[in-house]
Formats: structure tokens, sequence, C-alpha cells
């Protein structure tokens, strides 16, 4: 799972990351079914981003059953909306939010040798590019932020 840097925010794992998703998912009126659960568990288990492919093809194999790609799409993009997962642009790839209850904007580090991504909080700078679009006339800007690099590990 990704790293978090602003410990401000409870972090989950394992089992009460899933209730917490759970209790998320459907205070927003949304149902949580096995796929969705299943859907969830898979991207959990990940500790780098996992696309939707990897995701289909490891259910697949545990379900003894095809699941479609398109499927995992649509439940990965209700988890965007949801607060659930955070989508790494550059690599159509997902993250499991450990830390569901928090709404907040991302900048991702992301090593380009592991494949390991941090995010952190800084909302001086997502805050700026929500105003730079607000003043060029935007509405609901939501910042991307991904810095590519090396980790710590990688560096070293």
């Amino acid at each position: 799972m990704a790293a978090h840097a602003n410990k401000g925010h409870r972090e989950y794992s394992g089992n009460d990351l899933v209730a917490a998703a759970r209790a998320t998912l459907t205070a927003a009126e949304e149902q949580w079914t096995g796929m969705r659960e299943a859907v969830f568990a898979e991207l959990a288990r990940h500790d780098i981003p996992a696309s939707a492919y990897d995701i289909a093809d490891n259910l697949s194999k545990s379900r003894g059953k095809r699941v479609a790609p398109n499927s995992v799409y649509r439940i990965l993009d209700l988890f965007v909306r949801s607060n659930l997962a955070n989508r790494i642009e550059s690599a159509n790839a997902y993250l499991v939010n450990t830390h569901p209850g928090c709404r907040h904007d991302c900048i991702f580090l992301i090593c380009d040798d592991c494949g390991k991504a941090t995010h952190l909080d800084d909302d001086r700078v997502t805050g700026a590019l929500r105003a730079a679009g607000r003043d060029a006339g935007f509405a609901d800007v939501r910042p991307v932020v991904e810095l590519r690099g090396l980790c710590e590990d990688c560096a070293a």
C-alpha cells in the first residue's frame, strides 16, 4: 500500500480497512456487493499501483471464472469517486486509500525503479493549483500531482 506522509489521519489495514471502506461506500448510499468487496480486497493486497487488468486477472484465477476488466474499471471508478481508492494517472493504475474517511488532494511520489507510490498532502501546493484553475474560469478543479523519480531505497 502507498505510504501516507500526513500522520494526522487514521490509517486502516486488513479487516479494519475493508470495514472502513464498506462504511464509507454505504454512507454514500452505494451498495457493498461481493464483487466490490473482492475488487477492494485485491486492490488492498497490492503494495504498488495495480491496473484493472491485474485485478481482473487475479480475481479470475482465484474465482475460477473470468472477471471482465470493464467490470473492474467501473468498480474502481466508483471507488475513486467514493474516496476508497486513488488513480495514478500516469500509470493508469490504482492504489487503495488507507484512510477512506479523509478527503484531500494527494501529491503522489512514484518510484521509476520499483513502482512504489507514496502520497503526501500539501494544501499549499494543491490549493494554489485550485486557485489557478478558478482564476482561469474552471469550476470543480481537481488537482492531480504526480512526481516521478527514485525512492530512498532505490536511490541508495
